[in-house]
């Protein structure tokens, strides 16, 4: 998430088989009758599969997108799914916020359109028609001498193709220019496999396009410093081109082919919000009759012979909404723990390490990823000053030179929010990085609403008044780590392989398929197929 998943319905994984089927009937919506005469791979007929799935049930601990869509897999076969989401709403990063009666995006506001994965979801859903991708106006990079400038076109990860052009001389001077080209002349033999992006641009092109290029882009997509991004999974094909061209400018001007585009950058989003992803996840969920218990927290997993047991916490208290914490003690307190044939664990990785500890002793010796506390502050602006969009669709921030991490002009980005906004202006500031505590950790909602308006000054290059404030939404996440970190893919693996050890659970979630939608919608219908598999095959 910036500031901040592939199965289509109608080719879907048949019960029992790891791969998608061509032609298969379309398991979206209410499952289809089976012919009584069509035999099951295991030799059982259909109408005794059909009545196997239907009485299964399957516990879904979490909420955000990885649990809904793992739900909706569960559901789509005619077995019971049962979400429990601690928080007094769903969907995760996905969220809705409000201020001055407007309605936008207070978490993730798009998707990456690589793979076609949450495209695919979002179709199956019914939404298709409402996918909308963002304005041309790029983005701005602050903190360098003279103050800001737009970010270069056709780089890759803030590595230019050509350190001449003008627009990446405005950033890193004439000095830095002379020292990108000096990586031109380095003699091919010299070339190794760096795994650390920092480590490679430093050494390759020098500081300065590090520092002001690179890093902005860096801490702004992924939360982390370039030291600490794994090149082969951030660019898998960076170090190849750059055997193959013997200079990393030339490296990047292969890959991106001159398009003024990263591969994989581009995204889009969802008119009305993202938040409407959530809407028909749930929607679809119910309707397969399946459900979604919001304000229930789970304080632990038992075994019940060859099943689960799910124990509701009566002392958690959810922090979205005092009403739904009184809920909560209420529901876990009231009823017997629910029994499960299977348990899919979808929450962040410090709650599903806590409730997997007990089943999966391995996972003990996997250290935990390291998970980046992000603030959002978006206000609502009447200013006019911002029509003319000064710095595109928003700004990324050299570290260490402002103290949010980056900004994103809302209005100027998504055609679909300035026509509702008419004339007032929406601003995401973001706070918080790797390593970092968001620095509205400790002020009230009055005083970082404050300090958003005072950095979205400083970033727009526009003198904002208090009074143009029109109101203001805060929202904090825990971020898992990012997927690109340096060890995450390992540490991911190992993590993945102890509990896919342990009969009748599965988990996902970013901590485990890596951050972003186009990562977490293939991970947790792969994790339900497992399941599903399991339950329906043996």
């Amino acid at each position: 998430m910036t500031d901040p998943r592939e199965v289509p319905g109608d080719a879907r994984a048949v019960p029992g088989d790891s791969m998608a089927v061509s032609g298969e009937p379309s398991l979206g919506g209410a499952p289809a009758e089976p012919d009584g005469d069509m035999p099951s791979r295991a030799g059982a007929p259909a109408p005794e599969l059909a009545e196997r799935a239907a009485r299964l049930r399957v516990a879904v601990i979490g909420g955000g997108i990885a649990g809904l869509v793992a739900a909706e897999s569960i559901a789509a076969i005619g077995a019971h799914a049962t979400v429990f989401e601690a928080q007094g709403r769903a969907g995760g990063a996905v969220q809705a916020g409000e201020a001055d009666g407007l309605v936008f995006d207070a978490g993730a506001e798009s998707f990456a359109v690589r793979g076609g994965h949450v495209r695919a979801l979002i179709e199956d859903l019914g939404l298709g028609g409402r996918v909308v991708s963002p304005e041309p106006g790029g983005a701005w990079v602050a903190g360098i001498p003279g103050g800001a400038a737009p970010l270069p076109k056709g780089g890759l990860l803030g590595i230019p193709a050509n350190p001449f052009a003008e627009d990446v001389r405005r950033v890193i001077g004439w000095r830095g220019t002379w020292r990108a080209w000096v990586d031109r002349l380095r003699p091919p033999l010299t070339i190794g496999h760096d795994h650390s992006l920092g480590r490679l641009v430093r050494k390759r092109m020098g500081a300065r396009v590090l520092d002001r290029l690179v890093a902005p882009v860096s801490t702004g997509v992924y939360s982390a410093h370039p030291d600490d991004i794994d090149v082969d999974v951030a660019a898998p094909a960076l170090n190849a081109a750059l055997t193959r061209a013997g200079s990393l400018s030339g490296a990047v001007a292969e890959l991106t082919g001159g398009s003024g585009r990263a591969p994989g950058a581009a995204v889009q989003g969802i008119d009305g919000g993202m938040a409407g992803l959530v809407d028909a996840l749930i929607a679809r969920i119910e309707l397969l009759g399946s459900e979604l218990r919001t304000a229930a927290p789970v304080e632990r997993l038992d075994r019940d012979g060859e099943g689960w047991c799910v124990h509701l916490d009566p002392s958690a208290t959810p922090i979205e909404n005092d009403d739904d914490r009184d809920d909560a003690r209420s529901n876990a307190g009231s009823e017997e723990p629910a029994r499960f044939d299977a348990v899919i664990v979808a929450a962040d990785e410090a709650t599903a390490r806590r409730l997997l500890a007990p089943h999966v002793p391995e996972l003990a010796s996997v250290a935990a990823g390291s998970s980046p506390r992000i603030e959002i502050v978006t206000l609502v602006l009447d200013a006019p000053e911002l029509d003319a969009a000064p710095r595109g669709s928003g700004v990324l921030t050299v570290p260490g030179t402002h103290t949010a991490k980056a900004l994103t002009h809302s209005t100027a980005k998504w055609a679909w929010l300035r026509e509702r906004a008419g004339s007032r202006h929406v601003v995401r500031v973001s706070f918080g990085s790797q390593g970092e505590e968001p620095a509205t950790a400790g002020l009230d909602d009055e005083a970082a609403a404050a300090l958003a308006l005072a950095e979205a000054s400083a970033l727009l290059g526009v003198a904002l008044r208090p009074e143009q404030l029109r109101g203001s939404h805060r929202s904090r996440f825990v971020q898992a780590q990012p997927s690109a970190v340096l060890g995450a893919a390992e540490r991911r693996a190992a993590a993945a392989a102890a509990i896919a050890a342990v009969p009748g659970i599965a988990a996902t979630g970013a901590w485990l398929s890596g951050t972003g939608l186009a990562q977490v919608v293939p991970h947790a219908r792969t994790e339900a197929e497992r399941i599903r598999h399991a339950l329906l095959w043996g």
